[in-house]
């Protein structure tokens, strides 16, 4: 069986029914301009999940080992990201439902269930690394222990149901406004560390020696593998479905070209953060004898004295805790889509938070209560891996299905971009499969 497009949304093909459709497109008519606005917010909640602690973790160790080397590999990963969130809107915006659903309309009962646990193990995943920043970033900020900053942030159920309950637009601008607040912060490290402009520009050029540098190539490839998050497929397949606009060929072209041009340059804004983490690690750590520098409470240390810059340490803090407080809100939202769309169950929002919190919390307190706070950036890259297991569970079906003309009809995708499609995912699940193997080896 294959997901076509419906006709109309009934509450029961709708994904997130409370907000499909609710946002007004401007007439054909209106400025160009605004008709993009009404479009931008979908793309930038799912940037969120590109700047998670992982993500941070092999910036810094790429900056600080290697300088500006590695800003190709950012630039690369972020290339292949932003192609497979425009497949993941193209799905959502032609067929009218997202990922999950479209996954539950096309395979049997059995595999559907191995994806939606795949996924949901994805989504614990990622809180886990969003419990073990935000307890990082309290105990920066305000000298919590990380074992109370990780109970405090059982909490962000609260800030979740808020932002939820007053519509779907105050949530994209809380997002917007905490990325902002990231990319404020690392833009003002980036002048204190006054790079090299053009050491900084040539390392954006691909060099050779991150293929035959096993030390280089081995971070990345964890650049390139914690690139895409699972559940940010899922996530936007369903979003891009809260604008109002016309449910017709030409509507679904219209509102496919605004959606994937607000995902590209919301995913710029990752490329970024990410790309501004190693220059500040490069600038600050790699000429100096801090060169080891991997953890993020090391960089948070060294940054000021090394940078001269009494600031930079509580940017770096402030950015970090915006991160993790904006994934709470994506992470939820994400938990609510693949649920319904694979076993047409629903939850509230409290519950289904408390529930996703409650499994990342758990390994957290138990792992510090046993071995001690140094312990959690072993935990961190331990969720790093669980991410990367599952994600050929999520881009495959993606890939298939977008490339189906039974399915997307006129909408499939060109057979250059299909193979472009196919390559992506064979490198990212080559890279993913190397990494498992190292960290199980």
């Amino acid at each position: 069986m294959h997901p076509t497009a419906p006709a109309s949304h009934s509450p029961d093909t709708q994904s997130l029914p409370e907000v499909a459709a609710s946002i007004r497109v401007p007439l054909s008519s209106a400025h160009w301009f605004r008709r993009f606005l009404a479009f931008v917010g979908p793309g930038y909640m799912v940037s969120v999940g590109y700047m998670d602690p992982g993500n941070w973790e092999t910036d810094l160790q790429g900056g600080a080992q290697f300088g500006y080397t590695l800003l190709s590999v950012i630039l690369v990963s972020s290339l292949m990201a932003m192609l497979l969130q425009g497949l993941s809107a193209r799905l959502g915006i032609v067929t009218g439902l997202d990922l999950a659903q479209a996954c539950r309309a096309r395979y049997s009962r059995p595999v559907t269930i191995v994806l939606w646990l795949a996924c949901e193990l994805a989504i614990i995943a990622c809180d886990l690394a969003e419990v073990i920043g935000t307890a990082i970033a309290l105990q920066m900020l305000f000298g919590i222990p990380l074992i109370g900053g990780t109970l405090i942030s059982v909490l962000d159920v609260t800030l979740v149901l808020a932002l939820m309950n007053r519509g779907f637009r105050p949530l994209e601008a809380f997002v917007i406004g905490l990325l902002a607040i990231i990319a404020g912060c690392f833009a003002v490290q980036i002048v204190a560390a006054h790079p090299p402009v053009a050491d900084l520009f040539a390392g954006f050029v691909p060099h050779a020696s991150v293929v035959t540098n096993p030390a280089m190539l081995y971070i990345a490839i964890g650049i390139i593998g914690a690139t895409v998050m699972p559940h940010n497929l899922y996530l936007h397949s369903s979003i891009v479905q809260t604008r109002a606009y016309d449910r017709t060929v030409e509507g679904r072209r219209d509102a496919l070209r605004w959606s994937v041009l607000d995902s590209s340059i919301a995913l710029g804004l990752a490329l970024f953060v990410n790309a501004a983490i190693l220059i500040v690690a490069a600038s600050a750590f790699h000429t100096t004898q801090h060169h080891d520098v991997a953890a993020l409470e090391d960089a948070y240390r060294l940054l000021s004295p090394v940078l001269g810059f009494g600031l930079a340490s509580t940017l770096f803090a402030v950015a970090l805790l915006a991160a993790g407080t904006n994934s709470t809100v994506t992470g939820t939202l994400a938990g609510q889509i693949v649920m319904a769309g694979f076993l047409k169950l629903s939850m509230p929002p409290w519950a289904r938070r408390l529930l996703t919190r409650g499994l990342a919390i758990a390994p957290v307190v138990g792992v510090i209560a046993l071995d001690g706070e140094h312990s959690v950036n072993a935990l961190l890259l331990f969720s790093q891996v669980v991410l990367s297991m599952q994600l050929p569970l999520a881009v495959i079906p993606l890939v298939l299905i977008v490339s189906d003309k039974a399915a997307m009809g006129s909408f499939a995708i060109s057979r250059p971009t299909m193979l472009i499609s196919w390559g992506v995912a064979l490198v990212l699940l080559t890279l993913n499969a190397k990494l498992l193997y190292d960290a199980l080896i």
